[in-house]
Parts: C-alpha cells; structure tokens; sequence
C-alpha cells in the first residue's frame, strides 16, 4: 500500500471510531422495498424509529428494526455512555443495490421469461443532538 492510501485509510479509521453506524449486507429485499421503509425512519428520534418499525406490518421494517437495535449498541459501546431518550437520532439511512440473483421462468411456445431477485446493502448512522 502506498504512502498516500495508507494516510487516506487511516483518517477514515479515525474518523469510523467517532461515528456511530451498523451495516446491513447482502440482505435479499428489494432496494426500492427497503427504501420506503428507511424513508419513514430518516431524521427520527431513535426510540420513535423503533416504534414506527416494530409496528409496520412490512417484512423489510424488521430487518431494519434489528439494524437500528445494533446501530444503538455500537454508540453505547463506542462512547461508554447509555443511549438517552432525544439526544440520539437517526442521521442517514443509505440503501444500495447488491447483488442480483438471476433466474429463468419458462414461458410458453418456447420463450424464457427472466427473474431478477434483488437484495440490497443498507448503512444506518447514528448522530447526537447538540443541546
């Protein structure tokens, strides 16, 4: 590794140690699916987020919900401190496409029809409120 790679990877390890985040890879939801969930959470008080997904009947609401529980613990465990009611919030949710399993469906007089299964990377970062 370069001199200048090297600098560059250990700035963003300095900075990773002061932001509070969980990631969520290779998860088999459609991004647009995971999208409208992660819209209704962005900007959030993080007990509220928790409540508006434990109570969304969408499939994608839990595995986002499980994400948020483990983004809370990264910022209790990364600042020694408990996670307080309105002083943590959710800052930004990024949902990136993964990898795409392809299919064939047979179709009739000898055609294929294609069957894309999406899944998705989901990055959840946490912030403070200045107070």
């Amino acid at each position: 590794m370069g001199k200048r790679k090297r600098l560059v990877a250990e700035k963003r390890k300095e900075q990773n140690k002061t932001t509070y985040f969980a990631k969520l890879n290779n998860c088999p939801t459609s991004p647009r699916k995971m999208r409208q969930v992660a819209d209704l959470v962005r900007g959030m008080d993080v007990y509220k987020a928790l409540n508006v997904l434990k109570f969304n009947t969408r499939e994608a609401s839990g595995r986002l919900e499980k994400l948020l529980k483990s983004a809370i613990a990264n910022y209790e465990q990364k600042s020694n401190s408990r996670a307080e009611e309105g002083t943590l919030f959710v800052k930004e949710v990024m949902v990136d496409s993964a990898l795409m399993v392809k299919r064939l469906r047979t179709a009739p007089q000898g055609r294929g029809y294609r069957i894309r299964k999406r899944s998705n990377h989901v990055t959840l970062v946490l912030d403070t409120k200045n107070i």
